[in-house]
């Protein structure tokens, strides 16, 4: 069964090997856990709904609770101290696009706030309930979790909104193909989730983000129906995938994707190359992708995150031994990790490993084989338990994401994890502070970066901890070249930033697609764009301001 107040099923989980005890009570100190609330306190302390009766909405409290929040740091210390502040008044349970149809037209009827609610696993605030003298529905999108279509001639397939990532592969695997599409909440999250927040996927490299794999749909908005027609390409006018691309319901509730597919691959293997230093690993990186060698995936780990993750593998004897080999190659302090996936037909595999081997050798490259690549990829998708087992010894972990171009990566990676690493230093406190580079372009990458902290003695020190390292880094990034998010969305969180990277008139046209969708502004007000009637204000605050955080 799924956790209430945490991430993912009970019955999966990570322990942290004693030697990362260890590793983390000299990097940040030693740490005491504070105390959980039980479900029984928090549904004892549920208000009662504002609702009327709908055969498709329950408005009972444990279902409330469990779509009060989703995976941020503050909902994860909401859920765990049980002070949610806020619930949604009922979930409706809607089974096809007709149901959503009927139910965005009761909500219209009675000035309702609809949630649309994917996977739950938002790290944003992008379906969190929040302060209102208006009911708000949670429309959990579960149940529409088909394959509702499969055209094999143009590799074109229909889903339920709903369908969450290992039900989407089962289902495609079953018929020969693949999306491709893999990000680190793959357990849980959808393929409507995926669109609606510009979802990206760790092997993007073969098979591109969500952007290039949405052909079109069916959106139900408060104006009626919309179907996006699938085309292979199209110059007529504005882009509307792309309108809907990133709206995070603010738009309508997407209840149909339609995707494109991809033949299962003939062969594919994941392999770690350890790099004496991070500039010869971020030059073959760059080299690699700008070469357009066909890989499927590119990670490349900070010195300080290649110790760590050593740290916390576990097996210490045959880490040891990995280590004095690295060493004797040429790889010791200031080693950096590099994970790489590919993938396709066995010519195509033998041709990137033979370009991607040449390119080792420049830089000085040890490749270490397959066996640390397919322990990656075995546990790719257990990372965000990690959080978990963090917890029980009283640590937090969260983590930052952004991307920029080449010739700013070291620059704002540097500045990031400098402001995070002294986040805490009038209190005493230390911060570990690790990064990797985790989606490659041409152009650039992103930087994602992870913090661990000690928990405070109460739940408000640590929010209080988190908010502070959290704002001035997201106007670092966002006043040195970052965009806000390159994959998780804006939601709620990070909607005070965006106006700094779309500017006066990105964000009026934002507010203007709002409200030519949703006239009543009842879908999801305050996610994306805090206020649909005051952006060119908002926007010219946070310019003027040089910096973001203006709520």
């Amino acid at each position: 069964m799924r956790r209430w107040n945490g991430w993912g099923d009970e019955n999966n989980g990570m322990e942290l090997p004693p030697g990362g005890v260890g590793f983390l009570h000299e990097r940040v100190g030693k740490a005491a856990p504070l105390a959980d609330a039980s479900l029984e306190s928090v549904l004892a302390r549920t208000p009662s709904s504002r609702l009327p009766a709908h055969p498709l909405i329950t408005t009972d409290a444990e279902t409330r609770v469990r779509h009060a929040r989703g995976q941020s740091l503050p909902d994860w210390l909401a859920m765990r101290s049980g002070d949610f502040l806020y619930f949604p008044d009922g979930v409706a349970f809607p089974e096809s696009s007709e149901d959503v149809r009927e139910l965005l037209d009761f909500c219209l009827a009675r000035d309702i706030v609809v949630i649309p609610y994917g996977g739950g696993t938002s790290v944003a605030g992008h379906i969190n309930p929040f302060e209102s003298d208006k009911p708000i529905l949670t429309m959990d999108m579960g149940r529409m979790n088909s394959l509702l279509e499969l055209d094999e001639e143009s590799q074109l397939a229909t889903f339920g909104a709903g369908t969450p990532g290992p039900h989407l592969e089962a289902q495609l695997r079953a018929r020969g193909y693949t999306l491709g599409h893999f990000p680190q909440s793959f357990e849980l999250s959808t393929v409507g989730g995926w669109v609606a927040s510009r979802s990206s996927g760790q092997q993007s490299l073969r098979y591109g983000r969500i952007e290039q794999l949405f052909a079109g749909g069916r959106v139900e908005t408060p104006r009626g129906t919309m179907y996006i027609p699938t085309f292979p390409a199209s110059s007529a006018g504005p882009d509307i995938r792309e309108i809907i691309l990133g709206s995070e319901g603010r738009m309508g509730v997407l209840t149909e994707v339609k995707v494109r597919v991809t033949p299962l691959a003939e062969k594919e293997d994941f392999y770690v190359i350890v790099f004496p230093s991070w500039t010869q690993a971020k030059i073959a990186a760059r080299e690699l992708v700008q070469g357009k060698v066909q890989l499927s995936m590119l990670r490349v780990s900070n010195a300080v995150e290649t110790e760590t993750q050593l740290a916390l593998a576990g097996h210490p004897k045959q880490i040891e031994w990995l280590e004095r080999y690295l060493k004797w190659r040429g790889a010791g302090n200031g080693k950096c990790m590099m994970t790489v996936g590919v993938t396709g037909t066995a010519d195509q595999c033998r041709a990137a490993k033979s370009q991607l081997n040449a390119l080792i050798k420049r830089q000085r490259g040890v490749n270490t084989g397959t066996l640390l690549g397919h322990k990656w990829a075995q546990k790719r998708f257990l990372m965000p338990y990690l959080r978990e087992a963090l917890w029980r010894d009283g640590y937090v972990v969260d983590t930052l994401e952004t991307a920029t171009d080449w010739d700013n990566v070291d620059h704002l990676l540097n500045k990031i994890e400098a402001n995070l690493r002294a986040g805490l230093e009038r209190e005493g406190e230390r911060v570990h502070v690790f990064t990797h580079l985790s989606h490659f372009y041409g152009q650039g990458c992103s930087i994602y970066t992870t913090y661990v902290f000690k928990s405070g003695s109460s739940y408000e020190e640590t929010l209080a901890r988190w908010e502070r390292m959290k704002r001035s880094t997201s106007e670092i990034i966002v006043n040195n070249r970052g965009t806000i998010s390159h994959q998780h969305g804006v939601g709620k969180d990070h909607a005070p930033f965006l106006p700094v990277e779309k500017g006066e008139l990105g964000m009026c046209a934002i507010a203007a697609l709002c409200r030519e969708f949703d006239p009543q502004q009842l879908m999801n007000p305050g996610t994306l764009i805090a206020s649909v009637e005051e952006p060119q204000t908002t926007a010219k605050k946070a310019i003027k301001r040089g910096d973001a955080w203006t709520t």
